[in-house]
Order: structure tokens, then C-alpha cells, then sequence
């Protein structure tokens, strides 16, 4: 019987490596989930998916079988004639909601993303005077509450012109301090300054340094910044129902808006929670591995 060879890089790795690191992985690699593991993660996975699952169910359903008892436990058969009457709806134009929280959550991503990416780096490898005092205050606008701001924010967005457009519920959110201080605690653990000072000896320039050499190390928190920021915009509903004009909803506002009045029609108030949950779950299947694995590596790191 033939002896399995290990890869050379294998071994060259486990040599370099500290005994307490090797004896680390060995233990990693060497422990198997019990049973009990098992049960714990399927009673995670049903307390998350059961939500899902029932909002499916009453959305599916009329009226009346939501305030049956027992409840109904198996989808019905109306789901399309409610997502319908969803979008007929003569006091919300909830396809115009749709749309205006696409664009406010896209654009708010791809800002913070970009901006706190660039702050990032200049925070944790650049060298500039008054650097700690400006990372002291963009920490310090974490510690204030978002309910502080709303009156001097919405008598601004007055005062430029912007109350009830779009552009009202998106400037506020160009750049968060969470966004800042992420990126830049992800730029000092994931990237050497060994490796900017080479690059930096090749004659490249802070720009192309940035472009070239850090953003492309910084995928897995980029994927990880961006979902939280798309869901956190999605989400909101304070300040859209504030600043936006009532005809110019985002979908959060216009649930609110399905479920007012004298009478709460529930199987058309569960169809428009659905369509508003889709778009949150296309994104988490699409960048779900990569946001997973971003998570996974700051957490090896830390």
C-alpha cells in the first residue's frame, strides 16, 4: 500500500508556522460535529426560514383563512390575485416604490462602499496630521442617535431645494462613520505595509496603489459592507416617510401605507411584505458565498 503524499507547499506552510498555530489547525481539522451540533443548526435554520415560510403562506391566502384557528400551515392558491391587487392598489403605487427604494439602496451601497473604502485606507496607511482627531470624530457620529438629526437634516434638505425628491433620501447616506471604521480596521489586518512600500518603490502613486493593490484585497469586506448598507437602506423608514413626498414612496412607506385606514386587509398587507422581502433574498443568494466567506476570513484574522 502506498504511502499518500502531502503537497510540498503543505508542509513548507505547517514548518513556517508557530507550534501553537499548528496545533490550532490540527485541532480544527480533527474535530467532527455531534449530534447535537446537527439539532442545534436545524432548529437555527427553522427559527429563521419559519417567518419566511408563514409570510409565503398568509400571502397566499384570503382573509379569512389568516384569522381562522387553527391557522392555515400549507400555502394557498390566491398568491397571484393578492400580489395583483398589490400593484392595483389605487392608494399606493407600490411598483413606484419598488423602484425608488432600488435606487436609493443601489446608489447608497455603491457611495458607501467607494467612499469608506478610500477613507479606509487613508486612515490606516497614509500618514497626515490631525489623522487620530478626524478618526476620533468620524467614531463619534456612531454614538449619536439617527433620531437627533432628523429635524436639522430635513430642514436642510429644505433648504438646498431637495424635500420630497429622491435625492433627500439618498445625500444623508453617501458615506457612514460604521462604513469608515470597518474598512478601516479590514486595511490595517489584511494588507502589510510592506506591500504598499514596494509598490510605492515601483513609483506607483497613493491613487494607483489604492486601485491596484488594496481594493482587490479588500473583496470579502466590500461584499460584507455592501449587503449591510443595501439592507439598512431597504429597511429604512423614518426618514423616507419624513422627507419623501407622499406619491414617491420607498417600499417601506408604502407598507405602511397598505396596512392603515379603518381596515387592515392582512392578505394584502403579507403580499406586499413578500414582494418586499425578494429583492433582499436575490441578493443574499447572489453574493451569499462571498459575503459568507468575508465574514469567515475577518473572523480568522481577528
Amino acid at each position: 500500500m502506498t504511502t499518500p503524499l502531502i503537497p510540498v507547499a503543505t508542509v513548507a506552510q505547517d514548518l513556517d508556522e508557530p507550534e501553537p498555530v499548528r496545533r490550532r489547525r490540527r485541532r480544527v481539522r480533527s474535530r467532527k460535529a455531534s449530534p447535537l451540533t446537527y439539532l442545534v443548526l436545524v432548529f437555527v435554520v427553522l427559527a429563521s426560514i419559519g417567518p419566511l415560510y408563514y409570510m409565503l403562506v398568509m400571502a397566499s391566502r384570503p382573509n379569512s383563512d389568516i384569522t381562522s384557528n387553527p391557522p392555515p400551515l400549507t400555502p394557498g392558491d390566491q398568491l397571484g390575485e393578492n400580489v395583483t391587487r398589490v400593484f392595483d392598489n389605487p392608494d399606493v403605487v407600490f411598483a413606484q416604490a419598488l423602484l425608488n427604494s432600488l435606487m436609493v439602496s443601489a446608489v447608497a451601497t455603491l457611495t458607501v462602499v467607494t467612499l469608506s473604502s478610500l477613507a479606509g485606507f487613508a486612515f490606516a496607511k497614509l500618514r497626515f496630521r490631525g489623522k487620530n482627531i478626524f478618526l476620533l470624530a468620524v467614531i463619534g457620529t456612531m454614538m449619536v442617535p439617527v433620531q437627533l438629526g432628523l429635524v436639522p437634516l430635513y430642514m436642510l434638505m429644505g433648504w438646498l431645494g431637495l424635500a420630497g425628491s429622491l435625492w433627500s433620501a439618498v445625500l444623508p447616506f453617501l458615506v457612514t462613520g460604521f462604513g469608515v471604521f470597518f474598512m478601516r480596521q479590514y486595511v490595517s489586518q489584511a494588507i502589510p505595509d510592506e506591500l504598499i512600500e514596494a509598490a510605492r518603490v515601483d513609483g506607483a502613486s497613493t491613487f494607483r496603489i489604492f486601485a491596484q493593490v488594496v481594493f482587490p484585497a479588500l473583496r470579502p469586506a466590500v461584499a460584507v459592507l455592501g449587503l449591510l448598507t443595501f439592507m439598512e437602506r431597504w429597511n429604512d423608514f423614518m426618514w423616507p416617510y419624513l422627507t419623501l413626498a407622499p406619491e414617491n414612496p420607498t417600499v417601506q412607506v408604502a407598507l405602511s401605507r397598505l396596512s392603515g385606514g379603518y381596515y387592515t386587509d392582512q392578505a394584502l398587507v403579507m403580499a406586499g411584505t413578500l414582494l418586499a422581502t425578494v429583492p433582499l433574498v436575490l441578493v443574499f443568494i447572489l453574493f451569499g458565498r462571498r459575503i459568507v466567506g468575508g465574514i469567515m476570513e475577518g473572523g480568522l484574522k481577528g
